[in-house]
């Protein structure tokens, strides 16, 4: 089915005359912006060109669309599309519009052919496997460029200045180390995804943290850490950000993106459909705010496709698809590691983004198995070669993992980088799943190539025993979000 739909995208864009219309008319201009787009889909700091209140933009399953509820914005000289620190990059440089404000490996590799690694997005600091590194060897930037990751240093034992931080309850040591990027034990570098620069008002809603691992409570605080770290030290001091500061948190708070249309399922956001879909339904409120668990408004939200309609055959089945997956989602048990009974709306409960909370859990940080390795035996394992490797021993005073017990591997502790605590090592805030389509791979390690991928890790790690119609229908679920 994806392949269809990649093969239906690439013909449009094959198709797509090779001059632009003049700018006459209002439904020229939107054309000229759309060819603009697929033929120079990077945005770089300095491109200039307005963002619209609206916009789509094409992805592999249709269209993408983002909205910015307090109007068009004027991205020159803008805090988030400008450089302001040493290196030539900007909020949007990990943060693309045309990746649903995230950044997905095929812009990455596309970037990395067109500049011949040149681009910001390749500096040293965090975009090769480790500074030291050759920077003009593609290698140097691996996992960069083969699984989108940009090396994360954070301090060991967690800065005293975080008010999460205890005395670490266990013992980190290097196993391996092959970005040789881990040799001063004071720092941990670990390798992870970018997260998405849009719906973070009902984010911060729902969870009360950012960043995978929870370590920032508010916008401005990770805006200003962002540019200390990924933008470089800038020459001015920091207290004299503060306007620009203000100016990427207030534009983070108004926009909003989903996908907005599909070429198989059509327009998503249709009159009278799924008040869950799209958004500008999310941006009004539409989408629900309410705390309720998503599995019952899950469910009713798609009743409007449940009704006979005068579709297209194929269009017809892509929808009953949909709706199949929906129910999977919100309704198919399985058993957790502590016996109890679980749906995946379990762990990602809806207001508005499917993100992973409602108001009365809060964030919700869980080890779902891409990092933590419960055997030496895994070190042989050929999807865990390039990543580094940490010996995790927990103290005898402290709680264990729940999973693992006192001594274990980790590609990545997580929330416990930030808490100290045993019991989070390999932890994540789970990340919210609107605009999968634009911006594969997945999981914060890069892991899932394909959203195919992901429904089959979670298959495989909770034994659901989903049969191929049923993957499907969950991967065409999650595509329309």
């Amino acid at each position: 089915m994806l392949a269809v739909r990649m093969f239906a995208f690439s013909l449009c864009a094959a198709l797509l005359p090779a001059q632009a219309p003049p700018r006459a008319t209002p439904e020229a201009s939107r054309a000229l912006d759309a060819r603009y787009d697929l033929a120079y889909p990077w945005w770089n700091p300095n491109r200039g060109t307005p963002l619209p209140a609206s916009k789509n933009f094409a992805d592999a399953s249709g269209e993408l669309r983002l909205v910015n509820k307090s109007g068009a914005i004027e991205t020159k000289g803008h805090a988030f599309f400008t450089a302001l620190g040493s290196n030539g990059r900007a909020c949007v440089t990990c943060h693309q519009p045309t990746s649903a404000m995230g950044l997905s490996l095929d812009l990455i590799r596309n970037r990395w052919a067109d500049t011949g690694g040149k681009d910001p997005l390749f500096t040293a600091v965090d975009g090769s496997n480790c500074p030291e590194l050759p920077q003009s060897d593609p290698e140097s930037h691996s996992l960069l460029l083969e699984r989108g990751l940009f090396r994360i240093a954070l301090p060991w034992p967690p800065a005293s200045g975080s008010s999460n931080a205890t005395k670490p309850e266990f013992r980190i040591e290097v196993v391996r180390d092959p970005t040789g990027c881990n040799k001063n034990p004071k720092v941990i570098s670990v390798y992870r995804r970018p997260r998405v620069a849009a719906n973070l008002s009902i984010v911060l809603d729902n969870t009360g943290v950012l960043m995978a691992d929870g370590r920032e409570s508010n916008l401005r605080s990770q805006a200003h850490n962002a540019l200390r770290s990924h933008e470089e030290p800038p020459v001015r001091t920091d207290a004299s950000f503060s306007s620009e500061l203000k100016q990427i948190e207030d534009f983070e708070l108004q926009l909003f993106m989903a996908q907005q249309s599909d070429v198989l399922g059509g327009l998503l956001a249709e009159p009278g459909g799924p008040p869950l879909l799209g958004a500008d339904n999310l941006a009004s409120g539409v989408a629900g705010t309410g705390a309720a668990p998503v599995t019952g408004s899950l469910i009713a939200s798609f009743d409007p496709w449940r009704k006979p309609a005068d579709l297209a055959v194929r269009q017809r089945a892509f929808r009953e698809s949909v709706l199949r997956g929906v129910d999977l989602f919100a309704s198919r048990r399985f058993p957790l590691a502590d016996g109890t009974q679980a749906t995946c709306a379990t762990c990602h409960r809806a207001r508005s983004t499917l993100s992973p909370a409602d108001r009365t859990s809060m964030a919700v940080f869980a080890d779902i198995g891409t990092t933590n390795l419960p055997s030496a035996d895994l070190l042989a394992k050929k999807e865990s070669q390039e990543l580094p490797v940490f010996r995790i021993t927990c103290d005898t005073s402290a709680p264990a993992h729940p999973q693992l017990g006192r001594s274990f591997l980790t590609h990545d502790p997580g929330r416990a980088l930030i808490t100290g605590k045993c019991a989070d090592v390999g932890s994540i805030l789970m990340q919210q799943f609107r605009g999968l389509a634009a911006r594969a791979p997945y999981f914060a390690n890069g892991s899932a190539t394909d959203l195919g991928e992901l429904v089959d890790f979670y298959d495989r790690r909770f034994k659901i025993g989903f049969t191929d119609k049923d993957k499907q229908d969950l991967v065409n679920f999650l595509s329309i979000l």
